[in-house]
């Protein structure tokens, strides 16, 4: 049995209507040297705030008498320029509590302006694992997305701002020490943004599920989460988002309440499934997509995952066969075959297909001459490392042609 080491850092307040408990969590986090956080940093993009998410929690936390500051000038994908420009605002504000409300960019956006407020220097010195040099601030992360797992793992995913090439940047402490999931948040999601957050968890879920480092642990949240996700996942892309939040719980029924909750609490096992196993090769061949051609990372890997399942079940279709289990036999429909890995890959493409995504490369613009270029990025990419069948350049070179 493969060992590892469970640290769980991540405390997870999960339920309709839990955003009014911010302000108590925020008292709750306090750093050791303070009797109670006055000042927060509350970092939200522009569309989490017209949706009403950010004035939901001023709301709250302004009950409990707490001053706080916004950053919001920051987009999808951070950056370092991001990073530097929130570090400004921290520097100039000096909060004890950083929150990031809103999808991956605004939770990987706080833990990148928690690094460099916290250590000095600039976000690229932690490029890697384990290079804090300084306990960090307490951070709260509250998703609005059901995608990035970000609440729940202690890596940020940042762009370099010149290059576009993605850092992650891990350490334990730069985890949130409490992960708030409202599934009442995820009303106000366009189609678009539930689709590409939607894949990007299932993708979590089936990639942590293979790679060299899955251990006990990893694949019990791995399996969850799939069986989660992909029970939910048709009917969740039917479900239409609201301008902005609703203003009482009870106008959610409860058909659509099961289905966001199962997607959030999915997507959030996913993210402790990737802090304990990492992630692999769909990955890898995906943040070139995103890095030279601007693909969203969501459409990038629903694109790249089914040839790398299949790439992997010529090892491991057993492994496919343990997630398929995960789900009910109508969710399967006619996509079984004798292979696991076909049936899955099959599969996910038809959740491709539901989505209104892309399954092909020249769907998305990106023509044949580019192989070769994306497949030397790929190659340095770190998450291919963890792929169960080793990369090389003919390997990587066959998942782009499969695809296009």
């Amino acid at each position: 049995m493969t060992p590892f080491d469970y640290w769980p850092t991540t405390r997870v307040v999960f339920g309709a209507g839990t955003l009014q408990q911010l302000g108590e969590v925020v008292e709750d986090v306090s750093p050791a040297m303070l009797d109670r956080p006055t000042r927060v940093l509350l970092v939200c993009d522009w569309g989490v705030i017209k949706a009403g998410h950010h004035d939901a929690a001023l709301r709250v936390l302004k009950e409990k008498s707490l001053q706080v500051e916004t950053f919001r000038d920051f987009g999808e994908n951070p950056t370092s320029e991001m990073v530097d420009a929130g570090t400004q605002v921290a520097s100039a504000f000096q909060p004890d509590v950083l929150i990031g409300l809103g999808g991956g960019s605004s939770m990987d956006c706080a833990k990148g302006i928690n690094f460099v407020y916290s250590c000095g220097g600039s976000i690229h010195d932690y490029a890697g694992v384990g290079k804090a040099t300084a306990d960090m601030l307490p951070l709260i992360a509250v998703p609005t997305t059901t995608g990035t797992g970000s609440e729940t793992q202690s890596f940020a995913l940042i762009s370099d701002a010149r290059t576009h090439v993605k850092m992650p940047c891990g350490d334990k402490r730069a985890a949130a020490r409490v992960a708030i999931l409202d599934p009442i948040l995820t009303t106000t999601q366009p189609e678009r943004v539930a689709a590409l957050a939607g894949i990007d968890a299932l993708s979590h879920a089936i990639e942590t599920h293979v790679t060299k480092r899955r251990n006990a642990m990893s694949i019990t949240f791995s399996k969850r989460s799939f069986g989660l996700l992909g029970a939910a996942f048709d009917r969740a892309m039917k479900l239409k988002p609201r301008d902005e939040l609703p203003s009482d719980i009870s106008q959610v029924d409860a058909h659509e309440l099961e289905m966001r909750s199962q997607m959030q609490s999915g997507a959030s096992l996913a993210g402790m499934a990737i802090e304990m196993s990492m992630l692999g090769a769909a990955h890898a061949t995906a943040n070139p997509l995103t890095a030279r051609f601007g693909i969203a990372h969501g459409q990038a890997v629903a694109t790249t995952l089914p040839a790398v399942i299949r790439l992997n079940a010529t090892a491991h279709d057993d492994w496919y066969a343990d997630l398929i289990r995960q789900l009910p036999r109508e969710v399967l429909g006619d996509t079984i075959s004798d292979s696991a890995g076909d049936t899955l890959a099959s599969l996910f493409e038809s959740w491709v297909r539901a989505a209104g995504l892309h399954n092909t490369l020249t769907e998305l613009g990106v023509p044949s001459e580019a192989i070769s270029a994306m497949s030397e990025d790929a190659l340095q990419q770190w998450t291919g490392t963890f792929n169960p069948v080793g990369l090389d350049s003919d390997r990587v070179k066959r998942i782009y042609r499969e695809i296009l």
